[in-house]
């Protein structure tokens, strides 16, 4: 009985190393539409952030912009970058003005 125990769980482990060698062979890359779909999320998830929206109006926001109804203008795309960066680099006052000048000028 013991030998029947010890035989079952060898054949176990000797079948687990194919058991994920199939699970790797199955993962696959992100389709196209999949990858836009997964940019057009970042992009509104981005922007609804930048608004602070939040509960019911950024789920409004959320489902338009996903649907393509909320169309950014390069001009709000350009402050919304601008704005990112400036909060990043911890700029205040004068200094976010003037760096928010040169940005917005391109």
């Amino acid at each position: 009985m013991r030998t029947l125990m010890i035989a079952a769980l060898a054949l176990s482990l000797l079948s687990l190393p194919t058991y994920a060698q199939d699970k790797k062979e199955k993962s696959t890359e992100p389709s196209a539409a999949q990858k836009k779909q997964q940019e057009r999320m970042k992009s509104c998830n981005e922007r609804a952030g930048l608004q602070k929206l939040e509960g019911d109006k950024r789920k409004e926001f959320m489902s338009s912009c996903l649907k393509g109804e909320q169309k950014g203008s390069a001009s709000q795309d350009r402050m919304a970058s601008c704005n990112k960066e400036a909060g990043s680099k911890g700029l205040k006052g004068d200094e976010r003005k003037k760096f928010m000048s040169g940005c917005l000028k391109g």
